[in-house]
């Protein structure tokens, strides 16, 4: 019986019938149910859930949804009946002040143990500015932390016709954020990926079905760590 309908009852009962004894006894028993039922309660946090708040790198763009790196981080840890559900809340085209609109609500829905925080490429390709871009990441890691979740952010490299400076003082963006957190950081999602043509679609910016299984394996050795 959840603490919740073990309140009711209680509360019922006591209305109709109120003896004071046998209320007494009836509400330290609810309380007692709910401080022992984890995940119901302040002191029984339980979270499982794996949140990926990204933009089309995540979403899969032009490819298979099961064939993007999201879906196989989920059937490798075990899909929905697994330790872990991952949710996939991506968005092709995405930015991070989208994101950022976004989150609220994904975080009260999931209440996820990690967030993974993947945006700002579309940011970067429209020319924002750096400064916009940096401070609604750092909203999105702050809100994500004061919910209680842990935070994986994967970096994002630009096209090199961007020009060397921009894409450098974009790409430290999230090593200061990485340090100014100290949080887990995968320096580049792309890494193995963006210069192997084959591997890219023909814009040149979005990897191929075949290529999803190494953007896992840049993601995973950052994130395997905060499951445990």
């Amino acid at each position: 019986m959840t603490s919740t309908l073990t309140h009711i009852i209680a509360t019922v009962f006591c209305w109709i019938v109120k003896p004071a004894r046998i209320c007494s006894g009836l509400r330290r028993y609810a309380a007692l149910v709910t401080l022992l039922t984890p995940g119901l309660c302040m002191g029984g946090d339980v979270r499982s859930a794996v949140l990926v708040l990204g933009d089309s790198l995540s979403a899969g763009h032009d490819i298979e949804i099961t064939e993007g790196w999201v879906h196989l981080l989920a059937e490798r840890l075990g899909g929905s009946a697994g330790a872990h559900q991952v949710i996939n809340a991506s968005v092709s085209g995405e930015t991070t002040r989208g994101g950022l609109d976004r989150l609220a609500s994904a975080l009260a829905r999931h209440v996820p143990l990690v967030v993974v925080i993947e945006l700002g490429g579309n940011d970067g390709l429209r020319g924002l500015q750096l400064g916009e871009t940096a401070k609604n990441l750092r909203a999105l890691v702050a809100q994500s932390l004061q919910a209680g979740a842990r935070v994986l952010l994967v970096g994002i490299e630009l096209p090199p016709n961007y020009g060397p400076a921009y894409t450098t003082k974009f790409r430290e963006i999230y090593v200061e954020l990485g340090a100014e957190f100290n949080l887990a950081l995968v320096p580049s999602l792309l890494e193995g990926v963006a210069l192997v043509p084959a591997l890219m679609q023909d814009d040149g910016i979005h990897p191929r079905a075949q290529a999803q299984l190494r953007l896992l394996e840049n993601v995973w050795p950052y994130l395997e760590p905060l499951l445990e």
